[in-house]
C-alpha cells in the first residue's frame, strides 16, 4: 500500500507543477504589459485623426462647400466617434505581480485532498487489499484456508460494503462446510449486488444442501423467485434435478439437468450432470447410447448433423464446446431448444425436441420453421465472445426427424 501512495504522490506533482509554473512567469507578463500600456500611442493617433478631419470640416464650410448646420452635424458624430474610441480604451490599473499568490497553495492543497478522497470513495483500495492479502497468505510457510478466512472476516469488519470480501469468503465456507456461514455471506453479496439469478440460484442451492437436500419453503421461495427472474437458471435447475433423482423421478431429473446443462459455462459442471443423467437413464433401463437428445425425437423436432468446415480445422482446443441453438424466425421467443456437446466430437448428428426446450413457455412445437445457430465457444462460455466460430440455418422446417439431416456447417469467426 505504500508504494501504492507513493505512486499517486508521482502522479500528483505533474498536476502541481501545472499549477505553481505560472507563477514563475507573472512578473515577466505583469512587466511586458505594463511596458506595452506605457508605449500605446493609439489615444493620441485617435486624436490627430480627429483633429485632421475637424480640419478638413473647417476649411470645406470656409469654401462654402457646407453650410453652418451641416458643419455643427459633422462635427458632432467626430466628437462621438473619438468618445467611443476612447472609451474602449481605457484599462483597469494592473494588479501587481504578487497578487493572488496565496490561492494557487490554497488550490494545491484542495486538488490533493479531492484526489485522495475520490480515490477512498471510487478506488479500488479495498480490491487491492484483498489481492495483497491472498498474496500474503499464500506465500506464507503456515499458510492455509482457515488463516485466509480469518484475514478475510476481518477485512469483512473493515469493508461491509465490499462485495469482493462477500464473494471471496462464500466458496471458502462452502468448501470448508460451514454452510450456516456461506449462506450469511451470499446473503450479504445479494445485499449489496442485488437480487441477480445467478446469486439467488447459489443461495437456493447451498440453502438446499444444508437443509438435506429438501425442497423446503425457504428454498422454494428462492427456487420460484430465481425461475421467475431466469428461467433457464443452470445451478437452480441443477438443484431441482438432484431433488427429483433423490425421489427416483428419473425422467424429471433427466430433464432438468439437460436444461441445465444447456445454459452452462463451465465443463466440469456440465460432464457431473452428464454422469448423473448417465445414471439416471440406468435407473430408468435406458442405456447412454439410446438418450433422446442424440436419437429419436419426443414430438415435432430438427435432425441436425452439425461439421466443421475444413478452413478452421486446428482452432479448437480441449475445452471448446458447441451449442445448437434453434429460434423462431422472428427472434421474438426465448430459445426454443439448445443442445451442448464437446467439440471434438464433430461431426456430430443431433436431434432437438421439446425435451431440449429452455423453458415451457418456448418449444419447437410452437413453430413450423426455425432459425438454427451453431456456435463454438473456446472457453465453453454460453455468452458470445470474440472468436467464437459460428454457423446457421434459417427457415428451417420442424417436423419427423427420419428424413435426411439438416446440415450446418460451421464456416465463420465472430469478430
Amino acid at each position: 500500500m505504500t508504494l501504492l501512495w507513493i505512486a499517486f504522490a508521482v502522479l500528483l506533482l505533474p498536476a502541481l507543477w501545472l499549477l505553481i509554473a505560472p507563477l514563475r512567469r507573472a512578473r515577466a507578463v505583469h512587466d511586458a504589459q505594463r511596458d506595452h500600456e506605457a508605449n500605446d500611442r493609439t489615444a493620441a493617433q485617435n486624436v490627430e485623426i480627429f483633429q485632421r478631419r475637424l480640419a478638413s470640416l473647417e476649411a470645406a464650410r470656409e469654401r462654402g462647400d457646407i453650410d453652418q448646420a451641416g458643419f455643427e452635424e459633422s462635427r458632432l458624430e467626430l466628437e462621438r466617434g473619438l468618445l467611443e474610441d476612447t472609451e474602449s480604451l481605457k484599462r483597469a490599473p494592473l494588479k501587481a505581480s504578487a497578487s493572488g499568490r496565496l490561492v494557487v497553495p490554497l488550490v494545491m492543497v484542495l486538488v490533493v485532498v479531492a484526489s485522495v478522497l475520490w480515490y477512498q470513495r471510487e478506488g479500488a483500495e479495498g480490491d487491492l487489499t484483498l489481492l495483497v492479502l491472498q498474496q500474503e497468505v499464500q506465500n506464507h510457510p503456515d499458510g492455509s484456508i482457515e488463516m485466509l478466512v480469518e484475514r478475510l472476516e476481518e477485512q469483512a469488519v473493515r469493508q461491509p460494503r465490499n462485495p469482493n470480501v462477500w464473494s471471496s469468503l462464500f466458496p471458502l465456507y462452502r468448501d470448508l462446510g460451514q454452510g450456516r456461514e456461506a449462506i450469511h455471506a451470499l446473503e450479504r453479496l445479494i445485499e449489496i449486488e442485488g437480487r441477480h439469478p445467478s446469486l439467488l440460484g447459489q443461495l437456493a442451492q447451498i440453502e438446499f444442501f444444508v437443509a438435506d437436500r429438501q425442497l423446503t419453503p425457504r428454498v422454494q421461495a428462492l427456487v420460484d423467485e430465481t425461475l421467475e427472474r431466469d428461467s433457464s437458471q443452470p445451478t437452480v435447475l441443477g438443484v431441482l434435478g438432484i431433488e427429483a433423482f433423490d425421489r427416483s423421478a428419473y425422467e424429471a431429473a433427466i430433464d432438468y439437468w439437460r436444461r441445465a446443462i444447456a445454459g452452462m459455462s463451465d465443463p466440469a459442471s456440465g460432464e457431473a450432470l452428464r454422469e448423473g443423467i448417465r445414471i439416471a437413464q440406468e435407473r430408468l433401463g435406458v442405456t447412454p447410447d439410446a438418450e433422446p437428445v442424440m436419437g429419436d425425437a419426443q414430438g415435432p423436432g430438427i435432425r441436425v448433423r452439425v461439421s466443421l468446415d475444413d478452413t478452421l480445422e486446428g482452432q479448437l482446443g480441449e475445452q471448446a464446446t458447441v451449442f445448437v441453438v434453434a429460434r423462431d424466425l422472428e427472434g421474438e421467443l426465448p430459445p426454443l431448444a439448445v443442445a451442448r456437446f464437446r467439440a471434438s466430437e464433430l461431426p456430430v448428428e443431433v436431434v432437438l425436441d421439446e425435451r431440449n426446450a429452455m423453458s415451457p413457455e418456448a418449444s419447437l412445437a410452437q413453430v413450423r420453421e426455425a432459425r438454427l445457430m451453431v456456435r463454438v465457444s473456446a472457453s465453453g462460455d454460453a455468452t458470445p465472445q470474440a472468436g467464437d466460430l459460428f454457423g446457421g440455418r434459417d427457415g428451417v422446417p420442424v417436423g419427423a426427424t427420419d428424413g435426411e439431416p439438416i446440415e450446418v456447417v460451421i464456416d465463420r469467426v465472430f469478430e
